[in-house]
């Protein structure tokens, strides 16, 4: 999914588009994917704040952009784990898919957020949360998730550890358009920063972390200061009425979860018109003659 910015249109997307429309271009299947925003309140009266990091510019996907926490599915990450919170039927009926495809993009918000951010969502048991993950023994567990060496069912049980799959609260799910070369099929959660626990600037793809009332993060975009993909502004506008982290996830069970996708229009002329159902905010017409 491609940056949004100006009136017009990412320079590859025309003639995607229009060999779609023809019939030309067979859409890639998306691969499942998890994003986690993390919140922490702040000062009294502040409201939350929620973790983000701006990826390098060097990345295939999304470089320069500020986004969350989060990554693709392993296909390991259906391998089973001790498990705490709503059953795997229960999240398999919330996230619209089968249980073992529900388990991987819960377990992956999970590990991602490790992977990303050093925070962790599981515990010694279904009450208690890890409180320190700072530890040169948990660094070098995340190095080997992020190489792929290590299973994170693996990393869980040689730790003894359950998935606090209680403390996530699924809230959007994006699919990119079926003419990007780089199809995701994401879900986004949010998640409260565990007590005892802190971020670190630990991921490759990230060149900066911020925590950003989504205030300030949407106010930043607006002005043209900070890039985002339609899906990480959408996500942090619907946040902007709430004033804490709990009442953010108190929430979660009324959101609606189903699948945002754009839909691209050629008409006689050529020309292009983009939307995203529900967002307006992201319209996009490329004029015809354009790249035909």
């Amino acid at each position: 999914m491609s940056m949004m910015s100006g009136a017009g249109l990412p320079a590859a997307w025309p003639e995607r588009i229009r060999a779609l429309a023809r019939g030309e271009l067979a859409p890639v299947v998306p691969r499942r994917a998890a994003t986690v925003l993390l919140l922490r309140d702040t000062a009294p009266g502040g409201g939350p704040a929620v973790h983000m990091l701006r990826r390098r510019a060097s990345m295939a996907f999304a470089a320069g952009a500020y986004a969350f926490p989060g990554g693709g599915v392993d296909p390991r990450d259906e391998r089973p784990v001790r498990w705490a919170g709503p059953a795997l039927d229960d999240w398999a009926g919330l996230l619209g898919v089968d249980p073992a495809a529900a388990q991987a993009v819960v377990c992956a918000a999970v590990r991602e957020t490790f992977e990303e951010s050093g925070v962790l969502l599981a515990g010694p048991d279904e009450e208690s949360v890890v409180a320190d993950t700072t530890g040169e023994d948990w660094e070098a567990d995340r190095a080997a998730l992020v190489a792929h060496d290590l299973a994170f069912a693996d990393f869980l049980a040689r730790r003894g550890l359950v998935l606090r799959t209680d403390l996530l609260r699924p809230c959007a799910r994006w699919i990119t358009p079926e003419f990007e070369e780089r199809r995701y099929d994401t879900w986004f959660f949010l998640a409260v920063l565990p007590a005892g626990q802190r971020t670190r600037d630990v991921s490759g793809e990230a060149d900066r972390t911020a925590w950003l009332r989504p205030a300030e993060a949407v106010a930043g975009y607006d002005r043209g200061d900070l890039t985002m993909l339609p899906p990480t502004i959408a996500v942090l506008r619907d946040l902007l009425p709430y004033d804490s982290a709990d009442e953010a996830m108190a929430a979660g069970s009324a959101r609606d979860l189903t699948p945002v996708i754009a839909t691209a229009t050629v008409d006689a002329s050529g020309e292009i018109v983009l939307t995203w159902p529900g967002h307006d905010e992201f319209t996009r017409v490329a004029p015809g003659g354009e790249g035909r």
